[in-house]
């Protein structure tokens, strides 16, 4: 082959690969959680960033935890750029060097003026690696229709299957689960991560959770419980909030959610380390924490972390946000999970098997 055909040949391949190569510098890959809270993050941040931009986004689901980041990052093969990352994992996965550190001065200021480090709520800016997104927290819900003729108000009434037969659905993960046994079991509130840093109150969680084993039924990803309540799966079932107020709201589900010992706790928008597409990401975060878009969050019963987004928000669904019950629940304590998760994690499992 001559030299003008192998330049010719050259070129034709580069202008092949030029548009695919423009693309993917501007195409973001965005995880998060899916269901109606992946609807509303959709329909507020994503459609209009995409919109105002031109730049793509591929969003995908997953159910939570540090696992797949590790994996990415251990392995050096980047798949995502921005995951919506719930701050109880939040503090280890940035100590562990998988995240990376968003500079606040790349937030804008609220529609009214305010700057970004007084317009948030000051645990939305607590991590470096972090900028809050949403304030959520898992409850447990009944269906009126199958629940029967006790109704349940405490987070004892969760672990008394006397009281109230059936099964209990459980995400499939040590946090929430062993705060809530000792509540069960009579532990303040004030005092949960106290006790549950020692080897008592581990066995002691431990043993409440063994009362109600043969009853539970597992889950991995938020979306199953509506479907799990509705279909009888379970009588009593753990749940990120939104989840429930979106099946009660849009879908008429007679679902009631109980509010004692509520966990509640941010989410984030964080950027995997090593992410080639840091710069459109911490872009894409700028934008997606402004006041108009968080202020959608509470369609799905979430609260914004701006103060300038509550001026957006339908008096009406006040009531519904987490932020209006804190009184009866626990903070989610990032820092006790950041130093006992993943041995947690390990105790956990081998309970599972037993």
């Amino acid at each position: 082959m001559n030299k003008k055909i192998i330049l010719a040949a050259s070129a034709v391949s580069f202008m092949m690969l030029a548009p695919f190569k423009g693309f993917a510098a501007d195409s973001l890959n965005v995880i998060s959680f899916g269901g109606a809270y992946g609807a509303a993050q959709k329909e507020h941040m994503l459609d209009p960033y995409t919109k105002k931009t031109g730049n793509k986004i591929l969003f995908e689901d997953y159910s939570g935890g540090i696992a797949e980041i590790k994996a990415q990052v251990t392995a050096n093969n980047i798949q995502w750029d921005v995951v919506d990352i719930e701050v109880i994992d939040l503090e280890r996965a940035c100590s562990e060097g998988l995240l990376e550190v968003i500079p606040r001065d790349i937030l804008a200021a609220g529609d009214d003026g305010t700057p970004a480090k007084d317009d948030f709520i000051e645990s939305a800016l607590a991590n470096e690696c972090g900028v809050g997104n949403i304030v959520w927290t898992i409850v447990y819900a009944y269906n009126e229709k199958t629940v029967g003729s006790n109704l349940p108000a405490t987070m004892a009434d969760f672990f008394d299957t006397k009281k109230i037969p059936g099964k209990r659905a459980m995400r499939k993960r040590p946090q929430v689960n062993l705060e809530w046994a000792l509540i069960a079991d009579g532990v303040a509130r004030a005092d949960v991560y106290k006790v549950l840093a020692t080897d008592e109150g581990l066995a002691r969680a431990f043993a409440k959770l063994d009362t109600i084993k043969g009853d539970i039924v597992w889950f991995d990803s938020w979306s199953q419980v509506p479907q799990l309540l509705n279909d009888g799966g379970a009588v009593l079932a753990q749940s990120a909030n939104g989840r429930i107020f979106d099946a009660i709201k849009k879908e008429n589900k007679p679902f009631k959610m109980i509010w004692d010992a509520h966990v509640y706790d941010l989410d984030v928008w964080a950027v995997v380390k090593g992410s080639k597409k840091k710069e459109l990401a911490f872009d894409f975060i700028s934008f997606a924490t402004g006041t108009k878009p968080l202020s959608g969050m509470p369609d799905v019963a979430y609260g914004p972390t701006r103060k300038s987004s509550m001026k957006l928000v339908d008096p009406k669904v006040i009531p519904d946000l987490p932020t209006s019950h804190l009184e009866k629940g626990v903070k989610a304590d990032g820092i006790f999970w950041a130093d006992y998760g993943e041995t947690l994690g390990e105790k956990f499992n081998e309970w599972l098997l037993k």
